[in-house]
Protein backbone atom coordinates (compact mmCIF):
# COMPACT_ATOMS: atom_id res chain seq x y z
CA UNK A 1 0.00 0.00 0.00
CA UNK A 2 1.29 3.62 -1.12
CA UNK A 3 1.57 6.12 1.60
CA UNK A 4 -0.07 9.24 0.94
CA UNK A 5 2.15 12.19 0.85
CA UNK A 6 2.06 15.72 1.31
CA UNK A 7 3.10 18.14 -0.98
CA UNK A 8 6.07 20.28 0.56
CA UNK A 9 5.01 23.71 -0.48
CA UNK A 10 1.40 22.66 1.54
CA UNK A 11 3.31 22.64 4.47
CA UNK A 12 5.78 25.49 4.04
CA UNK A 13 3.72 28.15 2.68
CA UNK A 14 3.08 30.96 5.65
CA UNK A 15 1.12 33.84 4.62
CA UNK A 16 2.11 36.89 6.78
CA UNK A 17 -0.01 39.04 8.62
CA UNK A 18 -0.26 42.29 7.53
CA UNK A 19 -1.70 44.48 10.62
CA UNK A 20 -2.31 47.94 9.53
CA UNK A 21 -2.56 50.86 12.15
CA UNK A 22 -4.46 54.16 11.59
CA UNK A 23 -3.64 56.62 14.59
CA UNK A 24 -2.74 60.37 15.35
CA UNK A 25 0.32 61.32 17.11
CA UNK A 26 -1.99 63.53 18.66
CA UNK A 27 -3.85 61.17 20.15
CA UNK A 28 -2.70 60.36 24.05
CA UNK A 29 -4.80 56.37 23.43
CA UNK A 30 -3.10 55.88 20.46
CA UNK A 31 0.43 55.55 22.22
CA UNK A 32 -1.38 53.66 24.88
CA UNK A 33 -2.90 51.01 22.03
CA UNK A 34 0.62 51.22 20.27
CA UNK A 35 2.11 49.99 23.84
CA UNK A 36 -0.43 47.67 24.37
CA UNK A 37 -0.01 45.70 21.02
CA UNK A 38 3.62 45.38 21.26
CA UNK A 39 3.01 43.71 24.27
CA UNK A 40 0.92 41.59 22.76
CA UNK A 41 2.97 41.21 19.68
CA UNK A 42 5.97 40.05 21.75
CA UNK A 43 4.46 36.87 23.16
CA UNK A 44 2.59 35.62 19.77
CA UNK A 45 4.38 32.60 18.55
CA UNK A 46 4.15 33.85 15.22
CA UNK A 47 5.51 37.12 15.54
CA UNK A 48 8.03 36.93 12.76
CA UNK A 49 5.66 36.34 10.04
CA UNK A 50 3.41 39.76 11.16
CA UNK A 51 4.16 42.91 9.20
CA UNK A 52 2.98 46.69 10.80
CA UNK A 53 2.14 49.72 9.00
CA UNK A 54 1.50 52.60 9.96
CA UNK A 55 -1.44 54.85 8.75
CA UNK A 56 -2.25 58.75 9.28
CA UNK A 57 -5.35 59.93 10.58
CA UNK A 58 -6.05 63.31 11.70
CA UNK A 59 -8.39 64.12 14.77
CA UNK A 60 -7.93 67.84 14.42
CA UNK A 61 -7.27 68.90 11.02
CA UNK A 62 -8.72 72.02 11.77
CA UNK A 63 -5.96 72.95 14.25
CA UNK A 64 -3.58 76.16 12.87
CA UNK A 65 -0.11 75.19 11.85
CA UNK A 66 2.58 76.57 13.48
CA UNK A 67 3.53 76.63 16.96
CA UNK A 68 1.27 74.93 19.55
CA UNK A 69 -0.15 76.07 22.69
CA UNK A 70 -1.58 74.09 26.18
CA UNK A 71 -3.25 71.28 25.54
CA UNK A 72 -5.24 71.86 28.59
CA UNK A 73 -6.50 75.27 26.97
CA UNK A 74 -6.89 73.74 23.39
CA UNK A 75 -9.49 71.14 24.19
CA UNK A 76 -11.03 72.89 27.07
CA UNK A 77 -12.09 75.34 23.90
CA UNK A 78 -12.65 72.93 21.66
CA UNK A 79 -14.86 70.72 23.59
CA UNK A 80 -16.57 73.88 25.74
CA UNK A 81 -15.37 72.66 29.13
CA UNK A 82 -13.86 73.75 32.30
CA UNK A 83 -10.28 73.70 32.49
CA UNK A 84 -10.92 71.65 36.19
CA UNK A 85 -12.98 69.31 34.25
CA UNK A 86 -10.53 68.72 31.25
CA UNK A 87 -7.52 68.34 34.09
CA UNK A 88 -9.39 65.73 35.53
CA UNK A 89 -9.85 63.81 31.93
CA UNK A 90 -6.24 64.37 31.44
CA UNK A 91 -5.15 62.52 34.81
CA UNK A 92 -7.53 59.85 34.22
CA UNK A 93 -5.63 59.32 30.90
CA UNK A 94 -2.39 59.56 32.66
CA UNK A 95 -2.88 57.20 34.78
CA UNK A 96 -3.68 54.36 32.31
CA UNK A 97 -0.80 55.36 30.49
CA UNK A 98 1.39 54.65 33.75
CA UNK A 99 0.29 51.37 33.46
CA UNK A 100 2.03 50.34 30.28
CA UNK A 101 5.05 52.49 31.28
CA UNK A 102 4.03 56.03 29.76
CA UNK A 103 5.37 59.38 31.78
CA UNK A 104 2.45 61.71 30.53
CA UNK A 105 2.48 65.42 31.12
CA UNK A 106 -0.35 67.33 30.17
CA UNK A 107 1.07 70.61 31.65
CA UNK A 108 4.19 70.48 29.28
CA UNK A 109 1.84 69.01 26.62
CA UNK A 110 1.14 71.64 23.32
CA UNK A 111 -1.91 71.09 20.88
CA UNK A 112 -0.16 71.09 17.31
CA UNK A 113 -1.55 70.21 13.74
CA UNK A 114 0.30 66.66 13.23
CA UNK A 115 0.13 66.50 9.49
CA UNK A 116 3.95 67.40 9.02
CA UNK A 117 4.93 64.71 11.78
CA UNK A 118 2.65 62.27 9.26
CA UNK A 119 4.69 63.66 6.39
CA UNK A 120 7.97 62.64 8.04
CA UNK A 121 6.80 59.11 9.46
CA UNK A 122 5.99 58.51 6.03
CA UNK A 123 9.32 59.96 4.87
CA UNK A 124 10.60 57.31 7.56
CA UNK A 125 8.98 54.64 6.60
CA UNK A 126 10.11 55.81 2.32
CA UNK A 127 13.90 55.75 3.71
CA UNK A 128 14.41 53.21 6.36
CA UNK A 129 11.29 50.77 6.11
CA UNK A 130 8.97 49.43 8.99
CA UNK A 131 12.12 49.81 11.76
CA UNK A 132 12.65 54.21 11.30
CA UNK A 133 9.08 54.23 10.71
CA UNK A 134 8.42 52.40 14.01
CA UNK A 135 11.16 54.18 16.07
CA UNK A 136 9.77 57.36 14.30
CA UNK A 137 6.10 56.84 16.11
CA UNK A 138 7.63 56.11 19.43
CA UNK A 139 9.37 59.43 19.42
CA UNK A 140 7.03 61.35 18.08
CA UNK A 141 4.72 60.20 20.72
CA UNK A 142 7.02 60.70 24.13
CA UNK A 143 8.09 64.13 22.79
CA UNK A 144 4.66 65.18 22.52
CA UNK A 145 3.22 63.35 25.26
CA UNK A 146 5.98 62.65 27.89
CA UNK A 147 8.67 65.96 27.05
CA UNK A 148 6.59 68.27 26.12
CA UNK A 149 8.10 69.38 22.44
CA UNK A 150 6.33 71.85 20.64
CA UNK A 151 5.80 69.38 17.38
CA UNK A 152 4.00 72.08 15.53
CA UNK A 153 8.04 73.73 15.08
CA UNK A 154 9.97 72.24 11.96
CA UNK A 155 13.32 72.64 13.85
CA UNK A 156 11.58 70.03 16.59
CA UNK A 157 10.66 67.88 13.71
CA UNK A 158 14.55 68.30 12.50
CA UNK A 159 16.06 67.52 15.96
CA UNK A 160 13.71 64.25 15.97
CA UNK A 161 14.61 63.05 13.05
CA UNK A 162 17.95 63.35 13.70
CA UNK A 163 17.73 61.06 16.86
CA UNK A 164 15.85 58.28 15.28
CA UNK A 165 18.69 57.59 12.72
CA UNK A 166 17.59 59.99 9.74
CA UNK A 167 21.11 60.39 8.83
CA UNK A 168 22.22 56.73 8.01
CA UNK A 169 19.29 57.15 5.20
CA UNK A 170 21.10 59.82 3.85
CA UNK A 171 18.85 62.80 5.42
CA UNK A 172 20.70 64.97 7.38
CA UNK A 173 19.74 67.64 9.10
CA UNK A 174 19.03 70.39 6.03
CA UNK A 175 17.73 67.90 3.89
CA UNK A 176 15.03 67.45 6.76
CA UNK A 177 14.27 70.89 7.07
CA UNK A 178 14.25 71.14 3.00
CA UNK A 179 11.71 68.32 2.85
CA UNK A 180 9.34 70.08 5.84
CA UNK A 181 8.87 72.98 4.01
CA UNK A 182 7.87 71.23 0.57
CA UNK A 183 4.49 68.94 0.23
CA UNK A 184 6.76 65.70 -0.14
CA UNK A 185 4.59 62.77 1.13
CA UNK A 186 1.86 64.65 1.39
CA UNK A 187 -0.40 62.26 -1.45
CA UNK A 188 0.36 59.70 1.19
CA UNK A 189 -0.80 61.21 4.48
CA UNK A 190 -3.83 62.24 2.24
CA UNK A 191 -4.16 58.62 0.51
CA UNK A 192 -4.02 57.09 4.55
CA UNK A 193 -7.19 59.19 5.89
CA UNK A 194 -8.98 59.20 2.26
CA UNK A 195 -8.47 55.21 3.00
CA UNK A 196 -9.96 55.20 6.47
CA UNK A 197 -12.86 57.52 5.39
CA UNK A 198 -13.36 54.34 2.55
CA UNK A 199 -13.62 51.60 5.53
CA UNK A 200 -15.29 53.51 8.27
CA UNK A 201 -12.73 54.58 10.46
CA UNK A 202 -14.08 57.16 12.51
CA UNK A 203 -12.01 57.28 15.67
CA UNK A 204 -8.16 56.31 16.50
CA UNK A 205 -6.28 53.81 17.38
CA UNK A 206 -7.98 51.12 14.73
CA UNK A 207 -6.19 47.89 13.87
CA UNK A 208 -6.75 46.07 11.42
CA UNK A 209 -5.04 42.77 9.99
CA UNK A 210 -5.17 41.68 6.35
CA UNK A 211 -8.09 44.03 5.86
CA UNK A 212 -10.60 41.26 6.79
CA UNK A 213 -10.33 41.72 11.28
CA UNK A 214 -10.61 44.74 12.95
CA UNK A 215 -10.24 46.15 16.52
CA UNK A 216 -10.77 50.03 17.58
CA UNK A 217 -9.40 51.79 20.63
CA UNK A 218 -6.58 51.21 22.93
CA UNK A 219 -7.60 48.04 23.91
CA UNK A 220 -6.13 45.59 26.57
CA UNK A 221 -3.05 43.73 25.10
CA UNK A 222 -5.35 40.20 25.61
CA UNK A 223 -8.26 41.59 23.25
CA UNK A 224 -5.29 42.25 20.72
CA UNK A 225 -4.13 38.91 21.19
CA UNK A 226 -6.69 37.57 20.60
CA UNK A 227 -6.83 39.88 16.87
CA UNK A 228 -3.84 38.02 16.18
CA UNK A 229 -4.52 34.92 16.36
CA UNK A 230 -8.38 34.88 15.14
CA UNK A 231 -6.48 36.32 11.71
CA UNK A 232 -3.44 33.59 11.62
CA UNK A 233 -6.63 30.82 11.98
CA UNK A 234 -7.95 31.84 9.26
CA UNK A 235 -4.84 33.16 6.96
CA UNK A 236 -3.13 30.07 7.84
CA UNK A 237 -5.62 27.04 8.13
CA UNK A 238 -4.88 23.72 9.55
CA UNK A 239 -3.89 21.27 6.30
CA UNK A 240 -5.71 18.05 7.14
CA UNK A 241 -4.28 14.77 5.14
CA UNK A 242 -6.83 12.50 3.44
CA UNK A 243 -4.41 9.61 4.67
CA UNK A 244 -5.71 6.32 4.26
CA UNK A 245 -9.25 5.66 5.22
CA UNK A 246 -8.87 2.51 7.08
CA UNK A 247 -6.83 3.76 9.49
CA UNK A 248 -8.35 3.34 12.95
CA UNK A 249 -9.14 6.23 15.26
CA UNK A 250 -11.43 7.03 18.48
CA UNK A 251 -13.97 9.65 17.92
CA UNK A 252 -16.17 11.07 21.14
CA UNK A 253 -16.95 8.25 23.32
CA UNK A 254 -16.08 5.36 20.86
CA UNK A 255 -12.99 3.74 19.18
CA UNK A 256 -12.49 1.64 16.26
CA UNK A 257 -11.39 -1.91 18.28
Amino acid sequence: MSIPTLNASAVNSVRTLSVEVWSDVACPWCFIGKRRFARALETFPHREHVEVTWRSYQLSPETPSGPGRPEVEALAQMKGLPVDQVQQMFAHVTAVAATVGLAYDFDRTLAFNSYDAHRLAHLASRIGGRELADRTHEALFSAHFEQGVDLGVDASLVVLAREVGFGAHGYDDDAVAEFLVGDDESAAVDADIAEARSIGVTGVPFFVVDRRVAVSGAQPAEVFTQLLEVAWREANPIVTLAGDPSAAACADDSCAL
